[in-house]
């Protein structure tokens, strides 16, 4: 085999056994090099797996108990100044090993879109609520957020079983589960957190096309300079959350 067939081989998911010991046994410096490659890749994707199925530790207290479909919940867009909060609710296939899960905080967004699309494809079921900024300024966020998070589990089309959401005190009729840092601990929590991030960061992209000049496609909402310069500047749009500051005292006329 030449080095370049055994470049390409290498790069398969399985690699024949008579094969891989035919490569093994090969003493060329170039065929060293891509075996050495490979077996990082391995050990790299092993540790991957095995760090993906601890994140499944909540879930498996309930599949212990014949409990199959566990949601996860979780929410962003608690802290923005405009847009709305979002929830997801996941029900993942038990012990479902997707590469790269984890809190969407530490995923980079190009990745997050990649495992939220292998999310779709691949859960048991999902539901995604969004509540405007009008509800949010109605309720409260600490409420809106709750009540997406009932509305979110409420529209699965499979019920649950037992429920995860990430710090959140909810009550349902079926076991649950209230994990701090959960986006973190939990698989299914963490695929919620990543749903609801990906969904949230496209409605903010069509809002900036609506409403450009805030720079919503970049900060999503979030409160920074260049956000509160622009609604000093351009005013405020009708998803900014007018109980939250400083737009509230911009409504108000007191800022300063």
């Amino acid at each position: 085999m030449t080095i370049s067939e055994i470049r390409d081989i290498l790069k398969q998911e399985i690699v024949e056994k008579t094969v891989l010991e035919e490569i093994m046994a090969d003493e060329r410096k170039g065929v060293r090099q891509l075996v050495d490659a490979y077996i990082r890749r391995l050990n790299r994707e092993s540790a991957e797996r095995f760090r993906v199925e601890d994140m499944y530790e909540p879930e498996s207290s309930f599949y212990k108990k014949g409990l199959e479909y566990v949601a996860g919940i979780d929410e962003v867009g608690r802290g923005p100044l405009a847009g709305p909060v979002t929830v997801a609710a996941v029900i993942l296939k038990p012990h479902f090993f997707i590469a790269g899960l984890n809190d969407s905080k530490k995923v980079a967004p190009r990745r997050r879109e990649e495992i939220a699309k292998k999310i779709h494809e691949t859960a048991v079921d999902i539901s995604i609520v969004s509540l405007s900024p009008e509800e949010i300024d109605m309720r409260n966020i600490y409420a809106a957020t709750m009540e997406a998070m009932y509305r979110a589990v409420r529209n699965l089309k499979i019920q649950p079983q037992a429920v995860i959401v990430d710090a959140m005190p909810l009550h349902f009729p079926v076991p649950s589960l209230s994990l701090v840092h959960g986006d973190a601990k939990s698989a299914s929590v963490a695929a919620a957190s990543i749903v609801a991030k990906v969904h949230r960061d496209h409605l903010m992209d069509e809002y900036d096309k609506v409403y450009p000049g805030y720079g919503f496609s970049k900060n999503k909402g979030y409160g920074t300079a260049e956000h509160i310069e622009a609604i000093r500047t351009l005013g405020i749009t009708p998803i900014h959350r007018k109980s939250f500051e400083p737009v509230k005292s911009m409504v108000n006329g007191t800022y300063l």
